[in-house]
């Protein structure tokens, strides 16, 4: 499961890359955009760090943090879609597999932790 939801989340952020380099942003939303840049960038990123851990309480924490940037992104996403009229299905599916990964993030965080105590 470790190499699937690394290219999962690598593909996520490729996807976003492309769904906001395809569209024309005022300066207002560019806020917006630069903010799901960062926090879509940071979920793939923490995952790949959490897999160069050398402790799984490290592991953990990397997972952790991947989890709350891919919430962060969720909610980002959402501002777009709700508050930017972007209502296109390219959003909605970056929105499904936020909250997929999302899922399998914390199921991995509540596995983990289980293993630790």
């Amino acid at each position: 499961m470790p190499s699937d939801i690394k290219y999962r989340c690598y593909h996520f952020s490729i996807n976003t890359v492309k769904y906001l380099k395809g569209k024309k942003w005022d300066s207002f939303s560019l806020i917006v955009v630069k903010q799901v840049m960062r926090s879509a960038m940071s979920v793939g990123a923490n995952v790949v760090e959490a897999q160069n851990s050398s402790t799984r309480t490290e592991f953990k924490r990397f997972y952790e943090i991947a989890l709350k940037s891919s919430a962060e992104t969720t909610y980002w996403l959402c501002i777009l879609r709700d508050g930017f009229d972007c209502k296109e299905d390219d959003i909605g599916l970056l929105l499904k597999e936020s909250t997929e990964i999302s899922k399998i993030l914390g199921a991995s965080v509540l596995s983990i932790k289980k293993g630790i105590k």
